[in-house]
């Protein structure tokens, strides 16, 4: 079995290029999504959180999200304790996940492939790439949200260049290059690979 990590910045549309992949039949695996579940569900998770913030954590048996976003933009410092409460979980998830499956090829999404280590959970990685200006456009619309809002969250990321650098692939989603025809030609090379 093949794992991809596809990854890419704010508003670059990994999640529209994911949803073009399922259509294809193939399993995707969205690490922001199940981080939020297992944030909830997961006793060694939950023991962890309530240890470093404290009871407050949870309240009715749930994930105080308020006090837990006061704790991770405190500071970078509070953030990597989180993650590293976090990050252990989703990836064993992940790779239980993959265990299940019985196509050729997973797909992981992961926003922070690189930056929260994740790329090591996976065979191949995959960068979906727009111009900033395209990005910022499609997060505010798509969030509501300012420029400056967007801009912050952007800053908090690892530079688009950077990410493009690392990746294995990339594929230009600018709303002008054909996105299924750079999805055909990456599975055309990921098979020749598979085959081989």
């Amino acid at each position: 079995m093949m794992k991809i990590g596809i990854t890419g910045g704010i508003g670059s549309g990994k999640s529209y290029v994911c949803n073009l992949l399922k259509q294809r039949g193939l399993s995707v695996y969205n690490c922001d999504d199940e981080a939020k579940r297992l944030m909830t569900e997961s006793p060694i998770i939950r023991h962890q959180l309530t240890a470093l913030i404290g009871e407050n954590a949870y309240r009715n048996n749930e994930l105080n999200k308020s006090v837990i976003a006061e704790y991770l933009f405190a500071n970078a410092e509070n953030a990597e304790k989180v993650n590293g409460i976090v990050h252990p979980v989703v990836k064993q998830d992940f790779e239980n996940w993959t265990k299940e499956q019985t196509t050729p090829i997973v797909i992981q999404e992961c926003a922070l492939l690189f930056e929260s280590g994740f790329s090591d959970t996976v065979d191949v990685t995959v960068e979906i790439y727009a111009p900033k200006e395209i990005r910022l456009e499609r997060a505010m619309k798509r969030d509501n949200a300012t420029r400056q809002q967007v801009e912050a969250r952007m800053a908090s990321q690892m530079d688009e260049e950077e990410k493009r650098a690392q990746a294995n692939y990339c594929i230009i989603n600018d709303g002008k290059a054909d996105l299924n025809a750079q999805i055909e030609e990456l599975f055309t090379q990921l098979n020749n690979q598979i085959t081989k």
